[in-house]
């Protein structure tokens, strides 16, 4: 379980967090929502261990992330995996190296590292395309072996960042589908998403950041129903000039 607490986050004079709490039960997909610049990409560095809060508790399977020296904190990396925005395939390697990148740092042998790129190629749907490198494929297949090389990890939690943006309906579709299918596989998922339509598709509960807190969370019908003005303008696209929506 994933648990924030009242967390603080600033850069500078800018606060971006300012009380924030969330909660992320084990077998869900939490769907993280907001306007450009509300956050949310903070809190997925928060709970990796990536940058440290301000103040507040920012807890993974009750280990108060901070508090982690650096051998603890490389350990609790190891259950989680990151799905980035633009993929950040390296392109001087081919889909497999890129895969594999992770499961050497785990130290496992050549034998399952081979058995682990094609079984998470084959949950993707790209089967044989081991030697090809990330100039050959399109964007949603670049983004599939992002989510392929997440999987192969074999991590509790996965965080997607914008895992569906820029991409055509279709492929946003496929995406979808496979952000759901990994949580069947057991992983826990918080997806960072602007998509109103992927958030209602793969997530079990949805949580909008506003003005640095919770404004407010339950599942997709729920926020459907909605009578908060603030998450009734952002589900229907409606600008709310209160926050700098960008």
């Amino acid at each position: 379980m994933i648990v924030l607490r009242d967390v603080y986050k600033a850069f500078g004079r800018k606060e971006v967090l300012r009380g924030f709490s969330l909660e992320a039960r084990e077998g869900e997909n939490l769907i993280l929502l907001g306007a450009s610049g509300s956050g949310k990409s903070v809190t997925l560095k928060l709970i990796a261990g990536l940058i440290e809060p301000d103040a507040g508790s920012v807890k993974v399977d009750g280990q108060e992330v901070p508090d982690l020296d650096p051998d603890e904190l490389a350990q609790l990396r190891r259950s989680i995996a990151f799905v980035f925005q633009f993929a950040a395939l390296f392109d001087s390697m081919t889909v497999e190296d890129n895969i594999r990148l992770g499961l050497k740092r785990q130290g496992l042998d050549d034998a399952e590292q081979a058995r682990r790129v094609r079984e998470s190629l084959e949950v993707v749907a790209l089967p044989g395309t081991e030697g090809r490198f990330p100039a050959e494929l399109s964007g949603g297949m670049r983004k599939r072996v992002g989510i392929a090389r997440a999987i192969a990890l074999k991590p509790k939690y996965i965080l997607y960042d914008e895992p569906t943006s820029g991409l055509d309906p279709v492929t946003s579709a496929v995406i979808d589908e496979l952000m759901v299918r990994t949580r069947d596989l057991g992983a826990t998922g918080i997806i960072v998403t602007h998509d109103v339509r992927s958030a209602f598709t793969c997530g079990d509960r949805l949580a909008m950041l506003y003005e640095g807190a919770l404004r407010a969370s339950g599942t997709p019908e729920e926020f459907r129903q909605s009578t908060d003005p603030v998450v009734a303008d952002f589900i229907r696209g409606r600008p709310t000039l209160s926050e700098g929506v960008a």
